[in-house]
């Protein structure tokens, strides 16, 4: 039954600490690290271009600082360019010369020849097709010129032969345009795992080749590159495309399974024998022969480019001039031959990751190399979820070293960890070729570094002016700005620390009020607290309350003051000599004025211990004060003042913390609620005069004093007295008056209550 209500009493201390975590700094820090982090994480999961874009630049970054090395492979591109243009006449160029093209590269021992150019209408120069133009027209032997026209073969059918003869490949385009048209599937397909029409996206529509050339090709590919490049730089190239029902295979992947002399392809993935079903289709990789390619999910490759070479090319005016057979046979036998343009007004113009604006045929030439190299690039299927994460963990990693480290070192610490999450992205691209992003979660923790550091930034701001506002008019500039700095050093609602509290007190100030109007008194008090003031604040004290003519003040708190005894005793000091500036050139009139004791003279006292010190008020209205029994004794020490006759007097609990201060002994007091009597010192001067031959004497004649009036040896102590009024300045002689009038009392017998 007890252990119900003690759980829920540890749930509610849990509740007060969550809550006071939130309203502090590093709680809304926190909070706005957590939001950010929460923003771009989704913004990261949902992978808008603008993300998608940045991290492909970055990819293309990578291709830039480490392209792939150029070999010599048997891949060429027969290229119909501005040479060839010059020689055989305008493109299109009939049908029977592609034939005769055809029939040279087979001749020549290209192992496939496959075609980046669709013949989706027949040959314009067709004889058939100039017989019907020729019919229409009235011309003189009209009917001897149309039956020799129809005498001649067709273009098409020639070059359908053509094809026919020559391991060839053709190409289509997929389109989004719904049409009926569709080209021959000439691949078998084997899948494993998931069926591909349930992951490659479907197109609607497409331009075939003509039924006589498709049929006779011996293979048909699409020339499609990735819809998802919009930025025109060609990164991807789909080596799969789907109606949804059929899949065809693009042209480089069909170029490659001619060249094998292999009927079909097997594609493979998830849910595949030994590939664990992740619950979502995706493609793994296909096999084209003896060859593997890496897919992404949905069927792509990516290219891993090299520079745009020379090597690769052979002009078709080259390949068309017997007297270069030797040369141009050496480089096409057993090649995979690309037939593409380079032409002004005819080129595919692409542009590649590394800059460079080529062909649309050569994307194909440089993704077969990739082929046959089997060096690819690879992004994998936990590509995303790791960058996710990654931007997760950076991010909170920043947040962490902000807060416990501050905005400098971790501004340089979390550069050196973003710089290792680039380095090893770049390893991974170098040495294992994995597209692995690092600018995406470096910018989040940038971003989250950014949040944090603004929220820290405008609380200290709101601190800052708090601190000002509630400490300005009772702070030292150089104590303030250290609070500024530091504002969890002041705990608001009190806390127990030891203090050195002062007190201070005109004497006969209801006299000198008695003459003065109110006016003149305000005046009065103004330049009198004024230099007193600052000679606290010159020593970093904290001035509680000023009450009447009275001042409080404290030492060691809200900041820590390891010195604060001996600090409140050095201003205790300054304080007695402002005044002394302050009677000596008459600044308040009274001497003017014609009074009788024209000095103003004040009692301070100064006592050293624990106290509860802290905000004290309400919520609106509160005062920085300090509580406890070191307070009353300090403001009895200085009552006391009155009857020791001198104006600085200290505990024996600041002597104690003040060891280096020039004190002497004045004798015990009995304070009201106390139990034994309280020693007391009078302050001679500052560590200075406490080293110096003079204060020596001084303390030496004290002692022998003290102890002469202890023992009752009058004659001892009348020397003694003797010589310390000899010795001591003006600020001491009331104390000695004091210690007079103790001797003629033990000489008289007198009550001693008071000594």
């Amino acid at each position: 039954m007890r252990a119900q209500p003690m759980r829920l009493r540890r749930l509610a201390l849990v509740g007060a600490r969550l809550r006071r975590f939130a309203r502090s700094r590093n709680g809304r820090a926190t909070a706005a690290a957590l939001l950010t982090l929460v923003a771009l994480t989704l913004l990261r999961a949902y992978d808008p271009r603008l993300v998608s874009e940045l991290k492909e630049r970055t990819f293309d970054t990578y291709q830039r600082l480490q392209p792939r090395a150029y070999a010599e492979l048997p891949v060429r591109i027969v290229d119909i360019d501005e040479a060839s243009i010059a020689a055989f006449g305008q493109w299109p160029w009939p049908r029977s010369r592609l034939a005769a093209l055809t029939r040279r590269l087979g001749e020549l021992g290209a192992g496939v020849v496959a075609f980046d150019v669709i013949f989706a209408e027949p040959d314009r120069t067709t004889p058939a097709r100039l017989a019907a133009d020729l019919i229409a027209q009235d011309a003189p032997d009209r009917e001897q010129a149309v039956a020799l026209l129809k005498s001649l073969p067709d273009h098409d059918q020639m070059f359908a032969e053509a094809i026919g003869k020559t391991p060839s490949v053709l190409g289509f385009a997929a389109t989004r345009q719904a049409n009926d048209n569709r080209p021959s599937v000439k691949a078998g397909l084997a899948f494993v795992g998931v069926t591909p029409t349930r992951v490659l996206p479907a197109f609607r529509g497409t331009v075939p080749n003509l039924p006589a050339l498709d049929a006779a090709a011996a293979g048909s590919g699409a020339i499609n590159l990735s819809a998802r490049d919009r930025s025109g730089v060609i990164r991807r190239v789909p080596m799969l495309l789907s109606d949804g029902s059929r899949i065809y295979p693009t042209l480089a992947v069909e170029a490659l399974r001619v060249a094998q002399g292999q009927k079909g392809l097997v594609v493979r993935g998830t849910g595949a024998s030994g590939d664990a079903d992740t619950g979502e289709a995706a493609l793994l990789d296909m096999r084209v022969g003896a060859f593997k390619i890496p897919l992404t999910y949905d069927g792509e490759a990516w290219i891993y480019f090299d520079h745009d070479r020379a090597a690769r090319y052979l002009s078709v005016k080259d390949v068309l001039d017997p007297a270069k057979e030797a040369e141009v046979r050496g480089r096409l036998d057993g090649a995979i031959v690309l037939v593409g343009t380079s032409a002004s007004g005819l080129v595919d113009a692409r542009t590649t990751p590394l800059g460079e604006t080529v062909p649309g045929v050569a994307i194909h030439a440089q993704l077969i190399e990739q082929i046959i190299a089997q060096d690819f690039l690879a992004r994998p299927d936990w590509a995303d979820g790791f960058e996710i994460l990654l931007t997760l963990l950076l991010g909170l990693l920043v947040t962490a070293l902000v807060l416990a480290f501050g905005a400098r070192f971790s501004l340089i610490a979390g550069g050196i960890v973003l710089g290792s999450a680039v380095a090893a992205s770049w390893l991974a691209f170098s040495h294992l070729r994995l597209l692995i992003d690092p600018v995406y979660p470096s910018l989040a923790a940038l971003a989250t570094y950014i949040a944090v550091e603004r929220v820290l930034h405008v609380t200290a701001d709101r601190e800052k002016t708090f601190v000002r506002q509630a400490f300005g008019q009772y702070l030292a500039p150089e104590l303030l700005a250290r609070l500024e700095q530091a504002p969890d050093a002041m705990k608001l609602g009190g806390e127990q620390r030891e203090l050195t509290v002062m007190f201070m007190d005109v004497r006969g100030f209801t006299p000198i009020s008695e003459e003065l109007t109110a006016t003149e008194l305000v005046d009065f008090i103004n330049t009198l607290l004024a230099p007193l003031s600052d000679a606290i604040q010159d020593e970093l004290g904290t001035i509680d309350k000023y009450i009447g003519d009275s001042i409080m003040a404290f030492w060691n708190a809200p900041v820590d003051l390891p010195d604060h005894a001996a600090r409140a005793c050095r201003a205790a000091l300054k304080m007695r000599s402002a005044l002394d500036n302050l009677n000596d050139v008459d600044a308040f009139g009274f001497a003017a004025r014609g009074f009788a004791d024209p000095k103003v003279r004040i009692g301070v006292g100064l006592n050293t211990g624990l106290a509860c010190v802290g905000n004290m008020g309400s919520q609106k209205r509160f005062n920085y004060s300090a509580m406890g029994d070191v307070v009353n004794v300090a403001a009895r020490i200085e009552s006391a003042t009155k009857s020791f006759g001198t104006d600085l007097l200290v505990s024996e609990e600041l002597a104690r913390a003040a060891p280096g201060i020039a004190l002497l002994e004045a004798g015990e007091i009995r304070l009201k609620g106390k139990s034994r009597s309280t020693k007391l010192f009078a302050i001679a001067g500052d560590e200075t005069m406490a080293q110096s031959a003079e204060f020596q004497q001084l303390a030496r004649a004290h002692r022998a004093l003290l102890e002469a009036i202890d023992r009752g040896d009058g004659d001892g102590a009348i020397n003694a007295l003797a010589e310390c009024r000899a010795r001591c300045g003006p600020a001491l002689q009331g104390l000695y008056d004091h210690l007079a009038t103790r001797l003629a009392s033990r000489d008289l017998n007198a009550s001693d209550a008071v000594r």
